[in-house]
């Protein structure tokens, strides 16, 4: 069963998610998280070390702009029914280990249940351009293929808004990258085990081998 557990406010939030594995951390356990390692996750979910709070300028940023990137996709693709909660948190009992805190959930035309994922980056280098090209960086995919678990989702769109300096002159980005779960099973299965190994390590206090980034 699938049910929101509805934070009170950001800081009942941040406690509660202490408890499962999120999303952003997901893609840590498979070694495609640039800012973190498996064993950087295992310390946090274990209490050795407090995880850092997103609250620099970019990440403010992103927060800030989400409720208008939400609303443009409203108006952009009507064809979905768009819901959203403050603080939301879903939870599954088929996957006691993880949480899901999205940025919108929809409903298509056809009755199916889907995700909304909103980002927003500053591309500054050659590198970075080219992870978003014609596809997502690895590390959105991964929280992607986690939201779709744990929500059940049948779809998700992500939706991204790219802002690249040309020399001063800001340009900016949208893209949309739509994921349907039938291409995507086998993925998510693999994610679902791979997370739930490492949350057994979780549980015995047992550190789990080191898988570096493969950034």
């Amino acid at each position: 069963m699938v049910i929101n557990l509805q934070a009170s406010n950001r800081e009942d939030w941040l406690q509660k998610r202490k408890q499962r594995i999120g999303g952003s951390e997901a893609s840590a356990i498979v070694g495609m998280n640039p800012y973190m390692d498996n064993n950087d996750l295992w310390e946090i979910k274990t209490g050795r070390k407090e995880a850092g709070v997103s609250d620099n300028v970019l990440m403010q940023y992103g927060r800030d702009a989400e409720p208008y990137i939400r609303e443009l996709f409203k108006l952009d693709f009507p064809q979905y029914k768009v819901f959203y909660e403050e603080n939301n948190m879903w939870v599954n009992d088929k996957y006691p280990f993880a949480h899901a805190s999205l940025d919108g959930w929809l409903v298509d035309e056809n009755g199916r249940r889907g995700i909304f994922e909103a980002k927003t980056t500053n591309v500054l280098s050659s590198m970075a351009k080219e992870k978003w090209k014609g596809a997502v960086p690895q590390n959105y995919h991964i929280q992607v293929l986690h939201y779709m678990m744990v929500f059940e989702a049948d779809f998700a769109v992500l939706k991204a808004r790219l802002k690249f300096d040309y020399d001063g002159e800001i340009v900016l980005h949208e893209r949309h990258y739509f994921f349907e779960r039938y291409e995507l099973e086998a993925d998510i299965k693999a994610l679902e085990e791979a997370e739930r190994n490492f949350y057994q390590y979780v549980i015995e206090d047992k550190r789990p081998p080191l898988i570096l980034p493969n950034i």
